[in-house]
């Protein structure tokens, strides 16, 4: 398995529209998080590196609820990948216990568009939707033995909910590529 890093997107990026249906079909937008700090997750079910962290994103979800808004979006390619289906994400949402929109990217249109390029891959914006963290949860991954606290992303989060700049000193997040469909890789994949 390839370990695919995310592209650090230039901080000061605006926050790409998105219009996307949720695991009870509402629809959740972008707009939806207007004047609210908002953290884009890309993730997925079957990715060893989400399901490690699994756990983390939900108590992420709880602690930070109502202080910003959180969705999860899945862009894999669900035909070759029937794990990441809609209806696997709606049982991977009462599972893990997620209090956040978890949304399905069908088109994969909103992963281009954020230059997301792994699971999981972590977008947070600022009040007015700029960017101002994009990095890891944690340094915990798979098989190295250091606990998944959220440490990396929760201060940033803090950061931003006491008026404050994050710091710019951000690691990349790692994991799988997402999967593409046959054809629709973004050229920043190569």
């Amino acid at each position: 398995m390839a370990l695919t890093p995310s592209t650090m997107v230039p901080l000061g990026t605006k926050a790409p529209g998105f219009t996307l249906p949720d695991t009870d079909g509402r629809t959740v937008k972008l707009a939806d998080f207007t004047g609210k700090p908002v953290l884009v997750m890309f993730i997925c079910n079957h990715c060893p590196y989400v399901k490690h962290l699994a756990e983390g994103l939900a108590a992420l979800g709880r602690d930070y609820a109502g202080k910003l808004g959180i969705v999860g979006i899945n862009s894999n390619d669900v035909a070759n990948y029937a794990d990441d289906s809609p209806a696997k994400m709606k049982a991977e949402v009462k599972a893990r216990g997620y209090t956040f929109p978890y949304l399905y990217d069908e088109t994969q249109a909103v992963a281009k568009a954020y230059h997301a390029a792994c699971t999981p891959d972590f977008f947070l914006f600022d009040r007015a939707h700029k960017l101002v963290y994009r990095g890891q949860l944690d340094a915990s991954r798979p098989g190295n033995d250091v606990p998944v606290t959220g440490k990396d992303l929760r201060q940033a989060i803090d950061a931003v909910l006491q008026g404050k700049p994050p710091s710019d000193k951000q690691t990349p997040s790692v994991g799988c590529n997402i999967k593409w469909k046959a054809g629709n890789a973004p050229a920043y994949h190569g």
